[in-house]
């Protein structure tokens, strides 16, 4: 059963770029963005990643952290941070587990060759743990409007 609005979020853990551990619990009393996207270094991930770069102040005073997630390698993520300098940390989801989760592992389909791969899908966690928004349409560009809308 897909996660909904109201509901507990999973509680997660993975490793950042660097190695260290990363959990739900980490952010106990703050907003989280917790967004996933499918690749490092291709225009859709690259947009949105920049996007909240570029925001990240504004998400800040507003409360919110914020964590992207992708089954990129942890050296894979270290190159994207360096390239676009982000200050977030992202998630080596390598297994798929906090995928899993989350329910963003699923089948998707490019020129016809269907695949498994990551569904763009963003969730907006309060400070008590709770789903408060979810985002399916993510606009790669402009992603952070649909946070602070």
């Amino acid at each position: 059963m897909p996660l909904q609005i109201g509901d507990q979020a999973p509680a997660f853990e993975g490793v950042d770029q660097n190695g260290s551990p990363i959990k739900l619990s980490d952010f106990a009393g703050k907003k989280l963005v917790l967004y996933f996207y499918p690749k490092d270094n291709t225009p859709g991930c690259t947009a949105t990643a920049c996007n909240l770069r570029d925001n990240y102040e504004v998400l800040l005073k507003s409360g919110y952290a914020v964590v992207g997630v992708s089954s990129d390698s942890e050296r894979k993520h270290q190159n994207f941070i360096k390239k676009y300098d982000l200050p977030f940390p992202l998630i080596a989801d390598t297994d798929q587990k906090v995928h899993n989760l989350f329910g963003t592992w699923g089948e998707k389909q490019m020129f016809g060759r269907k695949y498994m791969g990551t569904i763009r899908t963003t969730f907006v966690i309060d400070e008590q743990g709770k789903i408060e928004e979810i985002v399916n349409k993510v606009k790669t560009d402009n992603h952070t409007s649909q946070i602070l809308k």
